[in-house]
């Protein structure tokens, strides 16, 4: 299939990009580079032999984004574009709701209009809001602690109500949990731009010493440790999630959890990431974070069940392939 992935030299986008090479699908990226960079292009050709037709757009911007439509037949379409720092989204709610939300908008309607069929959108547990460990598909929706969360919530809430008004439309909808690591050719992985918002950059930026020391946000949840547990999911193995899901997308909206069914607290993750790469990781206990929630993670069976994915890569893979990628990247 030809796939447009939006954001696609981000993250998760470039290393789902990869895994679409893999099983021979042909990838079109848009993305502003916002929070990502256009030398990730390179690494992609690198490391699959193969070079993206890449537009540096941004997806809210209605007129361009139909010229991707008009200049390729797109079959369809994987959206990770978008802002994604909780905190920073209460600080700036306007500018997570405009982004988040108009370019789900715009890309739904280019998919109605040049009958694009498959559509497979990048949610997030924060959907579920404060809700019991183990999330399930099936719970109902709360409010989210959060803007970031409530604009993820109401963009499912979008494509829903687009996929029940045309019916050809089929979705997707992943809610996954926290991703870390990085590809192991180590070309690729999380580089945010700025100080980084996720944990792991974070942690593997402080043992190469660019950053004086880690900040745990609370250790006063009701947790094994008081810091605050969450389902790591290997990077790898959620862009191959993404692979599965567009590949088996046939009609109606479809919700998966993409996460591994376990909690990791924030300390187990820092010291396994300290005990794997032998390397001393300073952190400073300091107060909650807003938005912040204490347990999250995924009842993952649904997943197993209809698609065939698992995920399979350990705590000890992700911390490793993490601090790989940081220590190759200069």
């Amino acid at each position: 299939m030809n796939i447009l992935v939006t954001g696609g030299l981000g993250f998760i986008g470039s290393h789902t990009t990869i895994e679409l090479i893999k099983n021979n699908h042909t990838v079109i990226i848009a993305d502003n580079l916002i929070n990502s960079k256009v030398e990730v292009l390179e690494k992609l050709s690198t490391i699959t032999g193969i070079k993206p037709t890449f537009y540096q757009i941004d997806v809210t911007d209605e007129v361009k984004v139909e010229e991707i439509f008009v200049n390729h037949k797109i079959d369809g379409v994987i959206h990770f574009a978008g802002l994604k720092a909780v905190g920073e989204s209460v600080s700036k709610p306007l500018e997570y709701y405009y982004n988040n939300l108009v370019s789900t908008m715009v890309l739904s309607k280019m998919c109605v209009k040049y009958s694009v069929g498959k559509f497979v959108f990048s949610s997030s547990a924060t959907v579920y809001g404060d809700q019991p460990s183990p999330l399930k598909e099936n719970m109902e929706l709360k409010k989210t602690t959060n803007p970031y969360g409530e604009t993820k919530a109401m963009s499912e809430r979008i494509l829903t109500d687009t996929s029940n008004a045309n019916p050809s439309f089929a979705v997707s909808l992943l809610r996954y949990f926290n991703p870390v690591g990085a590809h192991e050719s180590g070309l690729i992985g999380e580089d945010p731009n700025g100080i980084p918002n996720n944990l792991m950059p974070f942690v593997t930026k402080v043992a190469k010493e660019q950053l004086e020391k880690l900040n745990v946000f609370g250790n006063d949840y009701d947790t094994i440790d008081g810091t605050g547990v969450r389902d790591y999911i290997h990077v790898v193995d959620l862009a191959k999630g993404h692979v599965k899901a567009i590949e088996n997308l046939d009609n109606g909206v479809n919700i998966y959890n993409l996460g591994t069914g376990r909690g990791t607290s924030v300390l187990e993750l820092v010291n396994a990431f300290m005990k794997v790469n032998d390397i001393k990781v300073p952190y400073e206990i300091v107060g909650r974070r807003p938005g912040d929630i204490a347990t999250c993670y995924a009842h993952a069976e649904k997943v197993e069940v209809e698609l065939g994915w698992k995920a399979e890569l350990t705590i000890e893979d992700m911390v490793r392939d993490a601090w790989r990628f940081e220590q190759n990247n200069r």
